[in-house]
């Protein structure tokens, strides 16, 4: 794919934003946010989302974020497969304060939401992301010099099977506004190899 920039569309457009042939920046506005029901019982599902569409059942899709500009509880940008307002998945940096913020990700099935997370440094600015399928299950995978990735989730997605978008968000849930750059935009072949242990039932 020659550039995958220009194979993705807005499944909800912002109000500002840039697109380039090789850089993203996307303008969030405040109180946009993307959750369902789970702990804080309400629903939020007005966060841009940037994505392209596809029925390959192995890839990985590679994106750099920066978010220098965050600076407010919650802000976050990231990589996202939203599939509809009940089923999608997240992972990015949610700033929280001066001394750090949260490294995570959400996944939505039928209408909840959960959250993992763990502490980062505030001082971390950007962050690469590595998103998996095989199949109709996921991993998502981050690092901070695009070579070497960790685990951060592996799930399953319930209305994950066939055809999906995958793409890039930001938002700011509270009242707050900063600017997401997005970058390095690549597809590979799956990096999300078989299990080399027990074999499936």
């Amino acid at each position: 794919m020659k550039n995958i920039i220009d194979h993705m569309k807005w499944t909800r457009q912002p109000l500002d934003c840039s697109i380039t042939e090789d850089r993203i920046e996307i303008t969030t506005a405040p109180h946009t946010d993307l959750w369902q029901r789970t702990y804080y019982h309400f629903r939020n599902d007005n966060a841009p989302v940037l994505q392209m569409e596809t029925e390959e059942s192995f890839f990985s899709f590679v994106v750099r974020t920066d978010f220098t500009g965050s600076h407010h509880r919650f802000d976050q940008c990231g990589i996202v497969m939203y599939l509809d307002s009940d089923n999608w998945l997240k992972g990015s940096v949610e700033y929280e304060n001066e001394s750090y913020q949260h490294l995570g990700s959400v996944v939505t099935n039928h209408g909840y939401s959960d959250w993992a997370t763990t502490a980062i440094p505030a001082d971390v600015r950007t962050m690469w992301y590595r998103f998996s399928r095989r199949e109709d299950d996921y991993c998502i995978e981050c690092s901070q010099d695009g070579v070497e990735f960790t685990q951060m989730r592996v799930c399953h997605m319930w209305e994950g099977a066939g055809k999906i978008r995958f793409g890039i968000y930001a938002c700011s849930p509270e009242d707050s506004s900063f600017t997401a750059v997005f970058t390095d935009l690549r597809m590979t072949e799956c990096a999300w190899k078989a299990h080399d242990g027990q074999q499936p039932d």
